[in-house]
């Protein structure tokens, strides 16, 4: 366990589900809470989900809580009901609920920090499927071991540790945990990819996981490296409005228009790789996210590489996802998008 995440004198809680990951935290914690200062307690949510399996979760979640004298807060929440309002799947809709409920408990004043249990496993599990999905630097970074929403903060303390020695550490101490019946069900993609490729991977490397781990770890502080650049580049680099004849620029844009350009020639100045960064923080800016491809076409019009059906001609233009627009001048690259303007 990584106990250089906590802080002697703040309150902790952990997330506790009641599966064997969570429950090993919850206990590690209790053991070591006075070597290590902290003020201990606990949360579970209930996401509506699995009838009577769930309510006997929390059954076994109070129950453990009682008999180690941990306070416990339990949380209900309406996961079908958020799923028909943002359209979500059902893993991410209880994954923000879940969120949004432990936030609410650190703003209330309750805890200073939510410790979850997040393992090697879930790190490895998690690489993967955003490699599968294609996902830039930021996505293969994984499950971050510190994250801060706004003054919420949630550290991941076993992070290193292999799903089999948590259940090791719980027989030690003849401890149960409660076994989530959904985890077996191949049609969720997590779990296909737990129960079926994640083994194929450890026939060609038995370390695979612990290899995907360390990828999270590089990608992330390459990250780190990279934000701070684009910190240091943006703010002389994303020109507003439009260039006027005679010189200066328009900043005034449309009512509800977003829009934000890049000089081509300074664009000319950097390597590939940073013209990617630049690309995407661009589009950002205007709140808009880029695939590889879209980052592709864009620079093609810009100019750099190629990309089939896309031309570098002064005056072309592209229209891609969510109403992102790019237009390319003699001198600029031009991205706009219609903003909703909220009632």
């Amino acid at each position: 366990m990584d106990a250089a995440l906590f802080r002697a004198g703040e309150r902790v809680c952990v997330a506790v589900s009641g599966g064997a990951d969570s429950v090993a935290l919850l206990l590690a914690l209790y053991e070591r809470k006075a070597q290590l200062g902290l003020g201990l307690s606990a949360a579970h949510v209930h996401h509506g989900l699995r009838g009577a399996e769930a309510y006997a979760d929390e059954v076994f979640v109070r129950e453990l809580c009682e008999r180690i004298d941990v306070p416990l807060t339990v949380f209900r929440v309406d996961t079908e009901a958020r799923q028909a309002v943002e359209r979500e799947g059902v893993e991410e809709a209880a994954r923000e609920l879940r969120y949004a409920a432990l936030r609410e408990l650190m703003q209330s004043g309750a805890a200073d920090a939510v410790a979850t249990a997040h393992t090697l496993d879930d790190q490895a599990e998690t690489v993967m499927m955003k490699l599968l999905r294609g996902a830039w630097t930021e996505g293969l970074g994984g499950i971050s071991p510190e994250l801060h929403m706004g003054p919420a903060r949630f550290v991941r303390p076993l992070l290193r540790v292999r799903r089999s020695q948590v259940e090791a550490f719980l027989q030690d101490r003849q401890q149960a945990w409660r076994e989530d019946a959904t985890n077996a069900d191949v049609a969720l993609t997590r779990n296909r990819l737990r129960h079926q490729l994640m083994p194929m991977l450890r026939g060609f490397n038995p370390a695979a996981d612990e290899m995907l781990a360390n990828v999270a770890d590089l990608a992330r502080d390459e990250q780190t490296h990279w934000d701070a650049e684009l910190g240091r580049l943006l703010p002389h680099l994303l020109l507003p409005g439009k260039p006027v004849r005679g010189g200066g620029r328009a900043v005034g844009t449309a009512v509800g228009e977003a829009s934000v350009a890049l000089e081509l020639e300074r664009l000319r100045s950097f390597s590939t790789g940073m013209r990617r960064r630049i690309v995407r923080a661009a589009a950002r800016s205007v709140g808009s996210g880029l695939s590889f491809e879209e980052t592709a076409k864009i620079l093609a019009l810009s100019g750099f590489g190629g990309y089939e059906g896309v031309t570098g001609r002064v005056g072309s233009t592209l229209e891609l996802r969510a109403g992102l627009r790019v237009e390319r001048s003699a001198r600029e690259l031009r991205l706009w998008r219609v903003v909703e303007q909220r009632r």
